[in-house]
C-alpha cells in the first residue's frame, strides 16, 4: 500500500464528501467542510490517496479563526475534520495527513492551529490546552488545544477572542 498526501483538488470534492459521510455517522462533517468552503473559510485541504487503488482514503481540513492576542489579530486556523476510511486506520494516515497540514500552514506564515478533540490524541502533535487557555471560545474546556506554528512561538499578551468560522456555529442545526 502506497499513500500519497497531498493538497486537495478540485476533483477530489465528491470523494471527500463520501469519505466524511461514510466515517461519521451523521452528515454534519460533510456539511461543515462544503460550507466552510462555500463561505470562503476554508483554508487548507489535505487528502491522502492510495495510489495503488486509486481511492481517497483520507482528508483533513483547516479553516479561517478570528483570533486576536493583545489586541491585535493573528494568523489562525481550526484542524477540523480528519476523517480516514475505516480500513486505513491506526496505519499512520491521520498522522501523515496532520503533519502535511501543519507543514504547510506554518510555510502560510499561520501563527496559531486551534483543534477541538481528544487530548490524548492530539497532545502527539504538540497541541496542548495551556495554549488555549484563557482565549474566548465557546468551545472552550480541556477538549480545545491550540499549537503554535511558528518555532514554537506564542505572541505575549491579553487573550482575545478565538472564534472559529461560522459554519461551526450551524454544526447540528436540523
Amino acid at each position: 500500500m502506497t499513500i500519497a498526501v497531498r493538497p486537495a483538488a478540485g476533483g477530489d470534492v465528491a470523494a471527500i464528501d463520501a469519505l466524511l459521510r461514510a466515517v461519521f455517522t451523521r452528515a454534519d462533517e460533510a456539511d461543515l467542510v462544503r460550507q466552510l468552503c462555500v463561505d470562503g473559510d476554508m483554508v487548507l485541504m489535505t487528502v491522502a490517496v492510495d495510489e495503488e487503488r486509486g481511492a481517497l482514503v483520507g482528508a483533513v481540513a483547516f479553516s479561517r479563526m478570528a483570533v486576536d492576542v493583545g489586541g491585535k489579530a493573528i494568523a489562525a486556523v481550526a484542524l477540523a475534520p480528519v476523517a480516514v476510511a475505516e480500513t486505513y486506520r491506526r496505519q499512520g494516515v491521520a498522522e501523515a495527513l496532520i503533519h502535511a497540514g501543519i507543514e504547510r500552514i506554518e510555510a502560510a506564515r499561520v501563527v496559531l492551529c486551534f483543534v477541538l478533540g481528544e487530548p490524548a490524541f492530539y497532545t502527539r502533535f504538540g497541541f496542548h490546552g495551556d495554549y488555549a487557555k484563557n482565549f474566548a471560545s465557546p468551545y472552550a474546556g480541556e477538549h480545545l488545544m491550540a499549537l503554535p506554528i511558528q518555532g514554537g512561538l506564542i505572541p505575549c499578551g491579553e487573550r482575545g477572542a478565538a472564534t472559529h468560522a461560522p459554519a461551526f456555529a450551524r454544526l447540528g442545526e436540523a
